[in-house]
């Protein structure tokens, strides 16, 4: 059918099949009249579009709203079967995958663990195809894919940079491969802006258009979002801000191959145990349990994350001593982005930065002021639970709604 042209018939309904259908997704189910009244459309009008998105199978009948006064009345809700995606989440401890139907809503997940010289493409189509079979579904049911990893795959190559701590990911034909193996589209994107994306979308920057997240766990990193796109860089490693020489550490040559950079030497989890140490903090305990099968995060990240929470419950003494040089860490980077970009807001997350809680953010913005000439708010990431794959799945969801949205042709 051809494309519809402006200020055509078709073309105002597929405007008012859209807007109904994204009140939809934002309120819930509806009834006619609620519909009318949002969109502005009269009663006949209101009827026709959810006739139209009923036949199509965007839209179900979902019950009546018997709890008011007067005649119940029927409410309509966006279909959940209507399309469904996948999202995968890839550390170099395991690669966990979930499906969401197209409301968004989790339907299943599967998880597994890195194993030595496991290929990607593997690891990739057995989680995947793990959380299609438990949500009920073949892999041919999804509509799009999005995979996060660390670190970006350029554009201009195709192959990975910034991630050589990922194994089993670096082939030149990886993509090639992933394509022959996946029946659906599959997009990329490096996990630091998923996590930016979980919380635009559903977090702590929604209604913000400039914002930078600022994530600490495996690795150090940033995601940035300029008039609410996310900026990727030339080649996709913009925000690969563990590589930033800083104050305080000597400069790291050859950071690609070292992988790191001063910043990740100045603030990254792997420091925090030595640093602890040496003001006198004792680490928990229970600091080694994450390195069980299974376990979220790798020892390193478990051990950081168990002396921030156990410093930020108590915050005094040696411990309020090491929650103020960490803080002091994190503000000597950050100062260096925030110059150069003037966020509204910083968005805090990652374990070993949400571990330390509102006494630690404190102590961040306090060292942040003396060292950057703006002031940016900073505020605790709200998608505490799985960012990334989160940031995958909306990803995914809001490329596909376009296309099932489309109404016009």
């Amino acid at each position: 059918m051809p494309a519809a042209t402006p200020g055509t018939p078709s073309l105002l309904r597929a405007m008012n099949d859209r807007a109904a259908l994204e009140l939809l997704l934002t309120h819930g189910p509806l009834s006619r009249t609620r519909i009318g009244h949002l969109t502005g459309l009269s009663k006949p009008t209101a009827s026709q579009l959810l006739a139209r998105l009923e036949a199509v199978g965007l839209v179900v009948a979902t019950g009546t709203d018997g709890g008011r006064p007067g005649p119940s009345a029927q409410l309509y809700a966006i279909n959940p079967r209507a399309a469904y995606v996948g999202g995968l989440d890839v550390t170099p401890e395991r690669v966990l995958a979930a499906v969401a139907d197209l409301t968004g809503t989790v339907v299943a997940t599967h998880e597994v663990p890195y194993t030595e010289g496991a290929e990607a493409v593997d690891q990739v189509t057995e989680a995947l195809g793990g959380a299609v079979k438990a949500a009920g579904l073949t892999r041919t049911d999804l509509r799009r894919v999005v995979i996060g990893t660390p670190g970006a795959f350029d554009p201009q190559t195709g192959r990975l940079r910034y991630a050589s701590h990922l194994p089993g990911w670096h082939s030149p034909t990886l993509l090639e491969e992933l394509a022959a193996a996946l029946p659906m589209p599959v997009e990329y994107e490096n996990d630091v802006n998923l996590a930016a994306v979980a919380e635009q979308r559903l977090g702590a920057a929604r209604g913000h258009e400039d914002f930078v997240l600022l994530w600490n766990e495996e690795g150090l990193g940033a995601a940035l979002v300029l008039g609410g796109r996310l900026h990727r860089g030339w080649t996709g490693g913009a925000g690969e801000v563990g590589f930033l020489p800083v104050p305080g550490r000597p400069l790291v040559r050859e950071v690609t191959r070292a992988n790191s950079g001063g910043y990740q030497e100045l603030a990254g989890v792997e420091g925090l145990p030595r640093l602890a140490a040496e003001l006198g903090v004792e680490p928990p305990e229970t600091s080694g349990s994450a390195e069980a099968p299974g376990a979220p995060h790798g020892p390193e990240v478990a051990a950081a994350v168990a002396l921030l929470t156990r410093a930020a419950a108590a915050p005094e003494g040696a411990r309020l001593r090491f929650l103020q040089s960490y803080a002091t860490a994190l503000a000597t980077g950050l100062a260096s982005v925030v110059a150069v970009l003037d966020p509204e807001i910083v968005v805090l997350s990652g374990a070993a930065i949400s571990a330390g809680g509102e006494p630690l953010r404190a102590l961040l913005e306090a060292e942040l002021a003396e060292l950057a000439p703006s002031r940016p708010r900073l505020v605790p990431g709200e998608v505490r639970e799985r960012p990334v794959l989160h940031g995958a799945l909306e990803s995914a969801l809001a490329a596909t709604r376009d296309e099932v949205f489309d109404t016009s042709g």
